[in-house]
């Protein structure tokens, strides 16, 4: 740590949000024609989003384990819930 007590931005993380992407990209597209980069099946992506979707909520308004009517199975069905007393 510098005197102030901050950390310093080094390398990647001090260049612009612009020339990190661009940077990124590159790789990416060398990764496709190389043959390495990975695809996603619709399944890996399905489950994927669902993950995604559940963390965005950031807790907040999220069911607890006894409201829960019934949960996914991982064939791709639908969640299906609901709370007490509605």
């Amino acid at each position: 740590m510098n005197e102030t007590g901050r950390k310093e931005r080094r390398g990647f993380a001090s260049m612009s949000p612009e020339k990190q992407r661009e940077i990124a990209s590159k790789g990416g597209r060398a990764a496709h024609q190389k043959g390495t980069a990975h695809e996603w099946t619709s399944e890996e992506a399905r489950t994927a989003g669902r993950k995604g979707g559940q963390v965005s909520r950031g807790g907040r308004g999220k069911l607890s384990g006894s409201d829960m009517v019934a949960d996914s199975d991982m064939s791709g069905g639908a969640v299906v819930s609901a709370t007490e007393g509605e």
